[in-house]
């Protein structure tokens, strides 16, 4: 435990010491490092494939649940995504640096903010290997230096990568140790990493709720992070009917292991009797299952009773619950209850509902007449997100660069002095 303590501090070390450096540098700099890395995965693109699949087969044999392979799984058109992520990445505006605000006061001195780096962020990530590369390039971007800990699912994809953005790191003259992959794959490296406040000054947490949960009781360093995607879709009386098909279909069947799939369908009762079968349909026919309320046990004969327990879940399969509401007044009440604050989504036609839907409904992202699948820093112009933040402080939604950097006061004086 000694030597695995003393190898985690190590990594915090460097990690600090290269943040200081990623502080100073320009955005040209930084930008290089990013195209190199672009590149380094699209040339590297079959090497990239080639550690996943040995990743994939051990999932498979280990006896993964679907959710978890589908998250692990790399395809060639996701790895050219990834290293389209990172280009889009070096395109954007740089934060770091950004004054605003600046007012003179009475006494001369001219007062505003900055926008700085936070400085060393921790990131605890399952499955998913492409968050190795959108983590790593978007503290480069907003200059902060990334500790990685992935699942042990993903130890040779991520490794790949880490090695290609090291490499990237290394051909623009920055320090490669701005990215560290935690190479070990002992559960007590997280305990390690989530304790090291003078290392690391924010946990940024991508998994289950199992390992939300666990460092939620146990961080010692402030963490952004969300503990899942109870996802709704509201479908108002004055919906347009064929936009609330296409709305269900993508939300729910797109993919059935992403946080922002949504879990829980809401259908006004004015429109339910019209609506509800069509959709119960195109539902049954994807292989998706029904849990409802009695009104909806009534209409879509076949479909299973929804417990309160159903209501509040994140499934992560093809499963649905479903409730048809008095009225908008209802629907808002049921998410603002059973919601995870992630993501919530109305149809509508009905511009004032629509408006009162988007101010009432406390989640992080809320839309009008879109698919929840849409809750996505790729989606949102970010080049991509480090993760889903469901808290109010300090960033909300999906965290890009602005929320990977604070700000600080900045004061220009003339020689006054404060009497």
């Amino acid at each position: 435990m000694s030597t695995l303590k003393d190898a985690m501090r190590r990594l915090g070390e460097n990690a600090r010491a290269a943040s200081r450096i990623l502080a100073g540098a320009g955005t040209a700099q930084k930008n290089a490092a990013l195209d190199a890395i672009a590149c380094a995965l699209a040339r590297e693109k079959n090497a990239v494939l080639a550690a996943n699949e040995k990743d994939m087969e051990c999932a498979r044999a280990a006896g993964l649940e679907p959710a978890l392979l589908d998250r692990l799984l790399l395809s060639e058109k996701g790895v050219e995504n990834m290293a389209e992520g990172v280009a889009q990445i070096a395109a954007l505006a740089d934060p770091v640096g950004e004054m605003t605000d600046i007012r003179r006061r009475p006494s001369g001195i001219e007062v505003g903010r900055m926008r700085v780096p936070l400085g060393v962020i921790g990131i605890i990530y399952e499955a998913r290997p492409n968050v190795t590369a959108d983590a790593a390039a978007l503290c480069l971007k907003s200059g902060n230096s990334a500790i990685l800990r992935g699942g042990s699912e993903a130890i040779r994809s991520n490794q790949t990568i880490a090695a290609l953005i090291r490499a990237g790191l290394e051909a623009a003259k920055l320090p490669p140790d701005a990215t560290q992959l935690v190479q070990t794959t002992d559960r007590a490296a997280v305990g390690e990493l989530i304790v090291m406040c003078e290392y690391i000054d924010v946990i940024v947490p991508r998994g289950g709720k199992g390992l939300i949960a666990r460092l939620l009781a146990e961080s010692r360093v402030p963490m952004i992070q969300h503990l899942d995607g109870n996802c709704h879709v509201y479908i108002e009386r004055f919906a347009d009917p064929d936009k609330a098909l296409a709305i269900v279909e993508n939300a729910k069947t797109q993919r059935y292991g992403t946080c922002n799939t949504a879990e829980s369908l809401l259908i006004d009762q004015a429109v339910a009797s019209e609506l509800l079968p069509r959709i119960g349909k195109m539902l049954r026919e994807k292989g998706v299952e029904i849990r409802g309320c009695a009104k909806t046990r009534a209409l879509l004969p076949g479909a299973l009773e929804a417990t309160e327990e159903d209501y509040a879940r994140e499934y992560l399969a093809p499963v649905i619950s479903v409730k048809v509401v008095a009225d908008i007044d209802e629907a808002i009440a049921h998410i603002n209850h059973y919601s995870s604050r992630h993501t919530d989504a109305i149809v509508t036609e009905h511009h004032s509902h629509a408006m009162r839907f988007l101010r009432e409904v406390d989640s992080s992202s809320v839309m009008v007449n879109a698919s929840t699948r849409f809750a996505d820093g790729f989606e949102y112009g970010l080049g991509a997100e480090i993760g889903i933040s469901t808290d109010k402080i300090h960033a909300r939604g999906p965290v890009g660069l602005e929320g990977l950097t604070c700000q600080k006061w900045v004061v220009f004086g003339h020689g006054e002095t404060r009497r």
